[in-house]
C-alpha cells in the first residue's frame, strides 16, 4: 500500500510537471511562430521595394540567411537564392503566390522538399504583377525543447528527486497507522489514528472469530479425511483441469509403482505414471466423460476409474479411483481355467459310459463280453466318483474348513496306514515302499491329514519308474514335526515345478498314469489350512522329493 501511494503521489508529481512544461513549450512554440512569420512578412515587403527598383541586380547584393524567390506573372521562376531559377517548376499553383497575385499578399506553411522540413512561406505582389516571396524553417516544438534540452533536464531531476522525497514521507506518514494495527486483536489504540478504521476493526473482529471456528472445523475435517483415505486399499487421486494432483493418498501412488510425492497443485498426474490405459482415463474425465479401464503390468492388475467434477455448471477437474484387482483378476481366470477343466475332466468318462451303454444298450455285445463293457462302465463310474469326490474335498478347503474336530495325531503311524493302502499298485509295478524316522506329532484335522500323505504316496507310486522305490520319513525338527516322501520317478521339470499344485495340471498331458489332476492341489491347500508348508524338490531322471514342514503341535 505504502508504494501504491508513494507511486500514485509520484505520479501526480511527475504529470503536473510535465503537463506544465509542454503548456511552456506550446506557448513558446506559438510565440516563435508568429514572430518569424512577422519577420518573414518585413522580409518580403523590404525585399519587394529594392526589387521594385532595382529588378534583378537588387538581388545581387542581397545577403540574407533566408529563402527569396521572385515569380513572374505566369508563376515562372525569375529568380531564386537557393536553387538554379530554369531548373525549377512553376510556381504559379503555390497557394501563397496564388493568394499574392489575387490579395496582394500571401502566407502558407508547408513541408518544402528544398529545405527538407516545414517552412513558413510570405509572398508580396510588386507592381508589375510579379510577387516575391522569402521563406524560412518554422520552428517545431522538439527543436525548442532540443535547444533549451539542458535547463529543461536539470528542472525535471530536480522535480523528480523533490517529488520522490515528498512522496515517500507521505506515503508513509498516510501507512503508519494502518501498519500499527493489530489484527489479531483489532480495537486497541490503534483505532484512535483514524476514526474511520472503526467499522473495520469492528468487522475484522467478527470475521477472526468465524475464520478461528471455521479453521478449527477445517482442522478437524482434515484429520478424519486424512485417517480415512490413509487407511484405504483403494487409491484415489483429486486431480483440476490441468492434470495436477490436487489430493492423493499413499495407496495411490503404492498402486501406480511411483516414488514421486507430488506437490498439491503443482505435479501433474503424468508424472505419476506415463501408462496408456492411465493417461487415457485422465484425459477422458478431463474432456467430460467418464472413463473405467484395466491396466496391466506384470503380476499387477488394477482397474481405473475416472470421473469428471463439474462446479456451477462447468467442468472443474476430476476424480481418479484406482483398485487393486489383482486377486480377482486371479481368481476369475482360475474360475474360468476350472470350470474348462472340470467339463473336460467330466466329459471323459461321462463319453466313455454313455458310449458303452449305447454300445449295451443296442444288442451289439456278445454275451460272454457284456461283462468286458460293464467293467468299463463300472471303472469309469470309479473314475466319475473320484474327481467328484476330489472337487468336494477342494470346495471345502477354500470355503476354510472341512468337517472333523482338529486332532493331534503321529505322522509315523498315519503314513504306515498310508503306506498299507498304496502297496497293492506299487506291488503291480515292483515297487519298493519304506518308512523312515521315529514318531512325530502334529496338530490338525485327521481326514485332511490322511488325505495329504494319502496323495503324495499315490503321487510318488504312480509317476515312478517299475523297479523303483518310494521313501517315507517322519521326524521331529524340535520346532515341529516334517515329512517327506521321496521317489525314484521320472522327476519334474524346472518350468512345471510351479504349476504341479495349480488343479488338472499335469506334467505329463496324457491320461496314461490315471488321477484326477486335483491331488497335489489338495497337498498345497490342506497344508494350508493345517499351517503346514510344502517344499518341492526334483530332477529330471532323478525323482521328486516333496517336504512338509508342520509347526509344532500343542499340548
Amino acid at each position: 500500500m505504502t508504494k501504491r501511494i508513494f507511486r500514485s503521489i509520484l505520479v501526480v508529481s511527475l504529470t503536473a510537471l510535465l503537463a506544465a512544461l509542454a503548456l511552456v513549450v506550446g506557448v513558446l512554440h506559438g510565440y516563435f511562430e508568429s514572430r518569424t512569420e512577422a519577420d518573414l512578412n518585413q522580409q518580403a515587403v523590404t525585399i519587394a521595394r529594392g526589387t521594385a527598383l532595382g529588378g534583378i541586380d537588387y538581388f545581387k547584393g542581397l545577403n540574407i540567411s533566408s529563402r527569396v524567390t521572385w515569380v513572374g506573372q505566369d508563376g515562372t521562376v525569375l529568380y531564386d537564392n537557393w536553387q538554379n531559377a530554369s531548373t525549377m517548376e512553376n510556381h504559379a499553383s503555390r497557394e501563397e503566390i496564388q493568394e499574392a497575385m489575387s490579395l496582394g499578399k500571401g502566407t502558407a506553411v508547408r513541408w518544402s522538399d528544398t529545405l527538407g522540413q516545414t517552412a513558413i512561406y510570405c509572398a508580396v505582389r510588386l507592381d508589375d504583377g510579379t510577387v516575391v516571396r522569402a521563406a524560412s524553417t518554422q520552428y517545431s516544438v522538439w527543436a525548442l525543447v532540443l535547444q533549451s534540452v539542458q535547463p529543461i533536464l536539470v528542472v525535471v531531476i530536480a522535480a523528480m528527486i523533490l517529488a520522490a522525497m515528498l512522496a515517500s514521507r507521505l506515503s508513509k506518514s498516510i501507512v503508519r497507522p494502518i501498519n500499527e494495527l493489530d489484527l489479531n486483536n483489532p480495537g486497541g489504540a490503534s483505532e484512535d489514528f483514524y476514526e474511520e478504521l472503526t467499522p473495520l476493526l469492528t468487522r475484522l473482529r467478527m470475521q477472526n472469530h468465524e475464520i478461528r471456528q471455521q479453521m478449527d472445523q477445517l482442522r478437524r475435517r482434515q484429520e478424519e479425511f486424512s485417517a480415512i483415505t490413509e487407511n484405504m486399499s483403494e487409491g484415489f487421486l483429486v486431480l483440476d483441469i490441468r492434470t495436477r494432483v490436487l489430493s492423493n493418498n499413499s495407496a495411490a501412488l503404492r498402486l501406480l509403482e511411483t516414488d514421486c510425492v507430488p506437490v498439491p497443485g503443482e505435479t501433474s498426474a503424468f508424472v505419476l505414471s506415463r501408462e496408456e490405459g492411465f493417461r487415457r482415463c485422465v484425459e477422458e474425465a478431463l474432456a467430460g466423460r467418464r472413463s473405467e479401464r484395466m491396466v496391466r503390468r506384470e503380476t499387477l492388475c488394477r482397474q481405473i476409474i475416472a470421473s469428471p467434477v463439474m462446479q456451477d455448471g462447468h467442468l472443474g477437474g476430476a476424480v481418479v479411483v484406482i483398485l487393486d484387482v489383482t486377486e480377482r483378476e486371479q481368481r476369475e481366470s482360475l474360475r474360468r481355467e476350472f470350470t474348462a477343466n472340470v467339463s473336460h475332466e467330466l466329459k471323459t468318462p461321462l463319453t466313455a459310459i454313455s458310449g458303452t451303454a449305447e454300445i449295451l444298450e443296442n444288442g451289439m455285445v456278445k454275451p460272454e463280453d457284456v461283462g468286458h463293457f460293464a467293467g468299463n462302465i463300472h471303472r469309469e463310474a470309479g473314475r466319475l466318483i473320484e474327481l467328484v469326490n476330489d472337487i468336494i474335498k477342494l470346495s471345502r478347503l477354500d470355503e476354510g474348513g472341512a468337517d472333523g474336530p482338529w486332532e493331534e495325531m503321529d505322522l509315523y503311524r498315519l503314513s504306515k496306514n498310508v503306506l498299507e493302502q498304496v502297496r497293492p499298485a506299487a506291488e503291480k509295478r515292483n515297487l519298493t515302499l519304506s518308512l523312515k524316522g521315529a514318531p512325530a506329532m502334529a496338530c490338525g484335522v485327521p481326514q485332511i491329514l490322511e488325505e495329504i500323505v494319502y496323495n503324495l504316496c499315490d503321487n510318488a507310486v504312480a509317476y515312478n519308474r517299475d523297479g523303483g522305490s518310494v521313501t517315507v520319513t517322519v521326524e521331529d525338527t524340535g520346532k515341529g514335526a516334517r515329512l517327506t516322501v521321496e521317489d525314484t520317478g521320472v522327476g519334474i521339470p524346472a518350468e512345471a515345478r510351479d504349476r504341479v499344485f495349480e488343479r488338472f495340471y499335469r506334467v505329463d498331458k496324457s491320461h496314461s498314469r490315471g488321477g484326477t489332476g486335483l491331488g497335489l492341489s489338495i497337498v498345497k491347500h490342506g497344508a494350508a489350512y493345517l499351517g503346514a508348508t510344502v517344499v518341492l524338490r526334483s530332477e529330471v531322471g532323478t525323482g521328486s522329493t516333496f517336504i512338509l514342514n508342520f509347526p509344532p503341535a500343542e499340548h
